[in-house]
């Protein structure tokens, strides 16, 4: 079962690579949505990252909060 995380306070200039990378230490990354505003498509400063199960994402929340 995946588990989303909330990913806030991001930088405008971070990448889905960057989120990417960051999370693998801790488990296998099954995607990464970066949201974007409509109008300019300028990042929002957040994202969601899709974990492939709850215990990797404990592990990453626990790390990266």
């Amino acid at each position: 079962m995946s588990t989303k995380i909330y990913v806030g306070n991001l930088s405008f200039n971070a990448s889905a690579q960057d989120l990417e990378d960051a999370f693998a230490a801790y488990g296998t990354v099954q995607s990464v949505n970066i949201i974007e505003d409509r109008e300019t498509g300028r990042s929002r400063g957040f994202a969601f990252v899709e974990m492939s199960s709850s215990e990797e994402a404990q592990s990453a929340i626990s790390a990266l909060n």
